[in-house]
């Protein structure tokens, strides 16, 4: 089966800057994909370049169709088939605009006229919103509630797939769950695909099927959730999940290696960007000195679940495996 969205290569540049490098990922018909990565990782330009927000060079298809090989005009048309729910909805909702007008934004040309008011209705109530607030303006919505119209404007141009990137980054505690829970919902009722753009892992392995992990612009790890969370190989998909606390479970670093992983930036030149965190590489163990030389991209299997490391088994600590809760 054609995959719903196919990344082959994508690099985004602006200037001398590269922020995205060679990305590759496949999004299977009516699964979820979380991308997940520290502040600067590249998963929210990754997400807009998709889009059509930043520029980019690589193969995009979504479905059979690759956008990259089209017009500017046709490429346009084609990621209406691809929606995005942003982070902050105070920014992505017109503060001018009604909650229906908001959302009649987002319907397909075939929906006109007087089917348009019926249509949004519906939508609202899709998303678990009182079509009563049809009438009333962002300011006057809660942050879950501004959240949710935002979701039922990318779903009324009926997507074959939803970005969410940090959906519920800006809301209360209190409110994540509601907005988690209706995606889940949603996913289940609607079959959507979705790319799920997150820096927590327990609502990752929560929302998602597989899991790409992205540092300094590349994906260093991926595979099924389960299986890059509870047995990471990448020492930096290690260091992320080793940093959660959590009751009754060992750390698969120490805390001296947790430190470690958030101070250092990524190396520059050739060879591998992480080694001047990495607890596994030349700074830590004699003989790793290809870690310097080698980019480990290219020596990642190719298989299931692949990590860019070249001592991707290896551990510096006897650490049972790593269990995260929802």
């Amino acid at each position: 089966m054609t995959a719903a969205l196919a990344v082959e290569g994508l690099t985004v540049r602006y200037g001398a800057a590269t922020v995205v490098r060679d990305v590759s990922f496949e999004v299977p018909r009516g699964s979820v994909l979380g991308l997940v990565g520290e502040s600067g990782s590249g998963k929210s330009t990754t997400a807009r370049a998709i889009v059509g927000l930043a520029p980019s060079t690589g193969a995009i298809r979504i479905g059979d169709v690759d956008i990259s090989r089209m017009s500017a005009r046709q490429a346009r048309a084609a990621r209406r088939k691809v929606q995005m729910v942003f982070q902050d909805p105070r920014s992505s909702l017109d503060p001018r605009f009604t909650v229906g007008q908001s959302v009649a934004e987002g319907l397909t040309g075939t929906t006109r006229g007087a089917a348009r008011s019926p249509r949004v209705r519906e939508l609202l109530e899709l998303v678990s919103l009182d079509p009563g607030l049809v009438d009333s303006r962002p300011n006057q919505l809660s942050g879950g509630q501004r959240q949710r119209v935002a979701i039922a404007r990318a779903l009324a141009a009926e997507p074959e797939l939803l970005i969410a990137d940090e959906v519920t980054a800006s809301l209360d505690v209190s409110v994540q769950a509601v907005v988690l829970n209706l995606l889940r919902r949603l996913q289940d009722e609607l079959d959507l695909t979705m790319l799920f753009i997150s820096h927590n892992l327990a609502v990752v392995r929560y929302m998602c099927d597989d899991l790409a992990v992205l540092f300094n612009g590349q994906v260093v790890e991926q595979g099924r959730v389960e299986q890059v969370i509870d047995h990471p190989e990448h020492p930096y998909t290690r260091s992320l999940i080793g940093a959660i606390p959590e009751m009754g479970q060992r750390r698969l670093l120490s805390e001296d290696d947790v430190e470690a992983s958030v101070t250092a930036g990524p190396a520059s030149g050739p060879g591998c960007d992480y080694r001047l965190r990495c607890p596994l590489g030349p700074a830590a163990q004699a003989g790793r000195e290809v870690c310097e030389t080698t980019d480990p991209q290219a020596a990642a299997q190719q298989r299931a679940h692949a990590a860019a490391c070249h001592f991707a088994a290896s551990r510096l600590v006897d650490a049972a495996p790593v269990t995260s809760g929802s």
